[in-house]
């Protein structure tokens, strides 16, 4: 009973101050109750090759775009609290490639790099952002993978690597990304990019835009294939890894078509039907590797000399291994197969999500319609060591506020889960509110007043 009038006086309370607030005659301006500074800690401690060379060649030339400069090379820069890892010293991995990184797909590290910032020219792996696009897309619903695309006559026009589309020949999105991705069809791209677009020059306005989102300081796109002799097309590795990071992250399923080796499509023209066969130019995919090759795009021309992005899964670690400029086509894959294993030999991931968490209680809110919100975590955790850390050492501590003050909007931070190794802070995750709650008006108290006395 005393609890009852506790509450009923504190209402009683606050509607005189809001009733005082809404006659300025008869009172003053009501100041808003303080939210609570406390603090509630929760602690837990958690569980815790060689280069092969393939004889094969090239079986589609790849474009027709620019060098370099040499540097040195260095392993290991972090990206931001819930996607952290471990520096490592300089190493020399004998990368001859003007320009080169490895980086860690969950968190964004870069484990491995050599002038990474240098801008350069990319061929074909310009199409890595040309399939971005096309994923971003397919995710908004403004295109799905069974409709049909007809070729123009400036797409049919398109030279270097291409799947020979005809003029008014339809084929589908989902045909239409098999011949980006594993035959680097330049006609293909254009043909997707006027699709989606209404013209290449106004995707092209998209893709650097998305680039510009993505932080990709470097890079600049001057068609949506990388078959321009443009001087002002470019971009440099650690831009390359990150739009790459961005497909295979944001759209895993990209995996089902860069690993394709081999496929037939189907030409229909006003001359009958004829097969083609689609060849991967990522010769990755067949050579010798202790990894799961997983993509992603090749490119190579007189000024590009020879690139790729290549993607790797182990033990449930992505890596990218981007090289630029390689001096023949051989050397750029042996090389990303050397970061690869390079990376794979001396890295491990620690990753924690909802799954292995604990459930998150309701928080307080003062002066609001609702008296509670629920919370949850802003997103999973990755941390990367590089330097034989004892993973299962990592512990955890959740930091949360006593009561948020109204209104409360969806993702307003009300704590953080906290990650810490021997003793050191290795990152954390927000805890956020779930939903909405709006500040309680004087109708509001006048119920919830009302609610009580019938009670």
């Amino acid at each position: 009973m005393g609890k009852i009038m506790k509450r009923i006086l504190a209402i009683l309370w606050t509607a005189g101050i809001l009733f005082c607030a809404a006659v300025p005659a008869y009172g003053k301006t009501a100041a808003s109750a303080p939210s609570g500074q406390g603090l509630f800690l929760y602690e837990e401690e958690t569980a815790g090759e060689t280069a092969g060379e393939t004889a094969e060649a090239e079986t589609a030339a790849e474009g027709t775009e620019s060098g370099g400069a040499g540097g040195n090379s260095r392993a290991a820069e972090n990206l931001p609290e819930n996607q952290q890892g471990a520096a490592l010293s300089q190493v020399d991995l004998g990368i001859t490639a003007e320009a080169a990184v490895l980086m860690e797909a969950s968190t964004g590290t870069i484990l491995y790099e050599k002038n990474c910032d240098t801008r350069l020219s990319p061929a074909s792996i310009t199409k890595i952002m040309t399939l971005l696009l096309i994923f971003d897309a397919l995710e908004a619903g403004k295109i799905s993978l069974d409709e049909e695309v007809t070729t123009s006559a400036y797409a049919k026009s398109m030279g270097g690597s291409q799947v020979f589309l005809e003029e008014g020949e339809k084929q589908t999105v989902e045909t239409l990304i098999k011949c980006i991705v594993v035959a680097s069809g330049n006609d293909a791209s254009v043909a997707m990019a006027e699709y989606l677009a209404g013209s290449e020059a106004e995707f092209v306005r998209l893709m650097n835009e998305r680039a510009a989102g993505l932080n990709m300081n470097n890079t600049h796109f001057e068609d949506c294939c990388g078959l321009t002799e443009s001087p002002d097309h470019l971009t440099s590795a650690r831009d390359v890894a990150i739009m790459s990071r961005e497909l295979i992250t944001r759209y895993p399923q990209i995996r089902q078509y860069a690993t394709i080796w081999m496929e037939n499509i189907t030409h229909v023209t006003s001359k009958g039907s004829q097969e083609f066969g689609l060849a991967n130019t990522n010769k990755l995919l067949k050579m010798s590797n202790s990894f799961t090759v997983t993509g992603l795009k090749t490119g190579s021309t007189s000024l590009a000399k020879y690139c790729v992005s290549a993607t790797a899964e182990k033990d449930g670690i992505e890596l990218i291994a981007v090289v630029m400029a390689a001096p023949d086509y051989k050397v750029r894959f042996v090389q990303a197969q050397t970061m690869l294993n390079y990376g794979y030999a001396n890295c491990a991931l620690y990753q924690d999500d909802d799954a292995g968490r604990e459930i998150l209680p309701d928080i307080q809110v003062v002066n609001g319609t609702e008296e509670w919100v629920s919370l949850r975590y802003s997103g999973p955790f990755s941390y990367l060591s590089m330097t034989g850390e004892d993973l299962g050492a990592v512990e955890r501590e959740m930091v949360l506020e006593e009561q948020l003050q109204a209104p409360v909007r969806h993702g307003d931070i009300a704590g953080r889960l906290i990650y810490r190794l021997n003793g050191q802070e290795i990152g954390s995750v927000d805890i956020v509110a779930a939903g909405d709650v709006e500040e309680a008006g004087f109708l509001d108290y006048l119920k919830d007043l009302y609610q009580m006395l019938v009670l």
